[in-house]
């Protein structure tokens, strides 16, 4: 059982994880309930929740700063909470370009890569519910690889909504605002594999 003071690095990693999986929820909501007119407010509500995980990070930050001796190497504290907090960045990077690139109508594929990246949170928020037994942990190396699967899951659908693109839309301009919103989708899966790659560095690193 890790102490006191360990277990608030723990608890705030978690705590990261769980606002970058309700950012990824609520873009699902807004896609799948798409209404145009209803975008921007909807915009500034995951914000609020971004505004939150980057407040969290810096109290990890701030508490690292005066902490004498940290559970872990504190580059591996300050680069998984920073990986962290950039997952729900890149979830809110996506509802941006919705807005910015002027939306009408969703594609069926940004909604399955959602779905997609949602469980890839969840996933996170599990691998980092269990990071804090990891000298003992029996599950962590599962998590990794599912989050490593779901990643290459992500992987194939850009490469299918991005040919689907060329190959099917007639509007170039409808192109081009889809090739970046797909982007940034994809962008999200890979933020979440580069929270499982700190993790996994810091179990091979004490292992």
């Amino acid at each position: 059982m890790a102490k006191k003071q360990d277990s608030f690095y723990f608890d705030h990693f978690v705590s990261c994880a769980e606002d970058s999986r309700r950012a990824a929820q609520m873009l699902r909501e807004t896609l799948e309930s798409f209404d145009p007119e209803g975008l921007k407010e909807k915009l500034d509500r995951l914000h609020e929740v971004e505004h939150s995980a980057d407040m969290k990070k810096h109290d990890i930050l701030d508490h690292l700063a005066k902490e004498f001796l940290p559970p872990i190497e504190r580059e591996d504290i300050v680069s998984l909470s920073q990986n962290i907090d950039n997952v729900t960045d890149k979830v809110e990077d996506v509802m941006l370009r919705v807005y910015m690139n002027n939306v009408q109508e969703i594609e069926p594929n940004a909604l399955k890569m959602t779905d997609v990246i949602i469980q890839c949170c969840e996933a996170v928020k599990d691998l980092l519910t269990e990071f804090q037994n990891f000298k003992r942990s029996k599950t962590l190396k599962q998590l990794v690889i599912r989050i490593n699967d779901l990643e290459e899951e992500a992987d194939k659908l850009f490469m299918e909504s991005i040919r689907g693109l060329y190959t099917e839309a007639s509007d170039p301009l409808k192109v081009i605002a889809w090739r970046d919103i797909y982007i940034y989708l994809e962008r999200c899966a890979d933020a979440c594999e580069h929270v499982a790659d700190v993790v996994e560095s810091v179990v091979m690193k004490n292992s």
